[in-house]
């Protein structure tokens, strides 16, 4: 099965003599674009929402978590972000179906780590689908990320080497003017 997969890579990763050169294939690089992003990477610590609100946060965390093998976590977050801004009741409902079919239902290609309960109250919003339908898996699907995947993130040799080179930009700044 693909999660059993899943699962023992992610194992590997998780030791060093395995896993090294991965991760440091994987190092995530600033952009080019500096408009603060040094403030904006050590902010990133502050909280999980600080990280959420920044787009390059979210790309710097869906690149960690790919190298964890759980990005459907974040794909699935941003998929019901996305699907709480249609307007169209047309359009809701394939979205809604969508998202289920790719993420929620068991088996499902990319399915997202919530319980049977939660999975069941979903599969019954979808039959009125509103923008709210998700609600309840989206936040245990981001408590999960928050309480699991988004500590180890911060202590991810990537993110480190990212506030390492913030927090030089930083005091280069500061020496400079």
């Amino acid at each position: 099965r693909a999660k059993d997969l899943k699962s023992r890579l992610g194992i590997l990763l998780h030791k060093p003599e395995l896993g090294h050169r991965i991760r440091t294939s994987s190092k995530l690089q600033l952009g080019s674009r500096r408009r603060d992003s040094s403030q904006e990477v050590l902010e990133w610590r502050e909280s999980f929402d600080q990280l959420l609100k920044s787009k390059s946060g979210v790309t710097a965390f869906h690149t960690f978590l790919k190298t964890e093998f759980s990005e459907e976590n974040l794909d699935f977050w941003l998929a019901c972000e996305d699907f709480k801004k249609t307007r169209s009741k047309n359009k809701l409902a394939s979205k809604a179906n969508r998202i289920y079919e790719e993420f929620v239902q068991s088996e499902a290609p990319r399915e997202v780590n919530i319980d049977h309960e939660t999975r069941e109250i979903t599969r019954k919003n979808l039959s009125g689908a509103t923008s709210t339908c998700f609600n309840e898996a989206q936040a245990k699907t981001r408590t999960l990320m928050e309480k699991d995947s988004y500590p180890r993130f911060l202590k991810s040799a990537s993110y480190q080497d990212m506030t390492k080179q913030a927090t030089s930009r930083s005091t280069s700044k500061r020496s400079h003017t």
